[in-house]
């Protein structure tokens, strides 16, 4: 493929299509985002074209909205600017369609590589675009990351597998799981698996996910339903900020935490340590792993390393969110839950 074969699916002029990749000459920005949506359509690798990148790192996250991510961005940020590069950042709100769009202007801006959180990295189309753009880049948080594509994870199915088995060896039977729609996050998805991995093991029955859009969760999620159908001892959350909302739902429906229901978290946020009673989660090295994600970066766009991927550890925080199950009789939530 040709520039020439670009501008015919633009509908626009080689001298556009020229004038995009050498970021010479006035273009507007409508007129950008197609020549690089026709280059990506036509398989044109209109990365590989630029005749110079420009000194920065483009970033694509779900939302500022979780600090977890924020707190990554910034890890980024601070290993780009000792390598004297700047960022520039886009947010999906978990929609793989949203992803598609950001990555076609983050391409555009034609930095030195990318580092992107999806909603799922097997059937993403956003990341699809930027390995064939010619660019290179690291997924951060997402698991399942394709061959050739960098990558820092935890190990998200592990981690609640083993937050679960704590939870059994107290002498909770009644657990649930709420978390994310699994369809925007892959991380949410794997963090249930390790869930129903526990409970499989202890040969207890597994409760379907409670899953929440994570846009309108942070703000309330009534569990009232819920746990009239569940009775649940103890909850677990796909993140800290559900595990606050929970908290909340919890409280509003005359139950204490942990007397009543423990409540488990994942990220490890700093204001969920403010929270009373303090939240008992499983924090990820968020900020290490941003430095990490932008170091990996750079050294496959100056072509020192091959794409690798990273797996850091998590921590368990201790708090004081979980506690034994009432004894039988003293709690209405401590009975079976209903057959499915």
């Amino acid at each position: 493929m040709t520039i020439r074969d670009v501008a015919a699916r633009a509908g626009c002029s080689i001298a556009t299509v020229s004038r995009v990749i050498t970021g010479n000459g006035p273009v507007s920005e409508d007129m950008r985002k197609r020549v690089v949506q026709a280059a990506l359509e036509v398989g044109f690798a209109i990365a590989r074209a630029f005749p110079e990148t420009r000194p920065i790192i483009s970033i694509l996250i779900p939302s500022l909205t979780n600090p977890v991510f924020a707190v990554a961005v910034a890890g980024v940020e601070q290993r780009a600017r000792s390598a004297g590069l700047s960022t520039v950042l886009g947010q999906s709100n978990y929609d793989p369609a949203q992803e598609e769009e950001i990555v076609t202007a983050l391409i555009g801006e034609r930095p030195v590589g990318m580092i992107m959180t999806v909603c799922d990295p097997v059937s993403s189309v956003a990341l699809q675009r930027v390995r064939k753009a010619g660019l290179p880049v690291v997924t951060i948080y997402n698991e399942g990351t394709p061959e050739g594509v960098g990558a820092v994870s935890v190990d998200n199915r592990g981690a609640v597998r083993r937050m679960t088995e704590e939870l059994l060896a107290l002498g909770h039977r009644n657990i649930l799981f709420v978390g994310g729609r699994f369809v925007s996050s892959d991380r949410s998805a794997r963090r249930y698996e390790g869930y129903r991995d526990a409970m499989t093991a202890a040969g207890l029955q597994t409760a379907p996910a409670i899953e929440v859009d994570f846009i309108d969760a942070t703000k309330d999620i009534d569990l009232t339903e819920v746990i009239a159908d569940h009775r649940p001892t103890a909850i677990i959350a796909s993140n800290d900020l559900l595990a606050v909302t929970v908290i909340g739902s919890l409280r509003r429906a005359g139950l204490s935490i942990p007397e009543d229901v423990s409540v488990v978290g994942f990220d490890g946020i700093d204001f969920a340590r403010h929270v009373s009673p303090r939240l008992s989660t499983i924090q990820q090295p968020s900020q290490a792993m941003g430095t990490l994600a932008a170091s990996l970066l750079l050294d496959m766009a100056a072509g020192h390393k091959p794409p690798q991927q990273l797996r850091p550890d998590v921590i368990p925080l201790s708090g004081e969110t979980i506690a034994p199950p009432r004894q039988c009789g003293l709690s209405t939530v401590n009975q079976p839950p209903k057959p499915a």
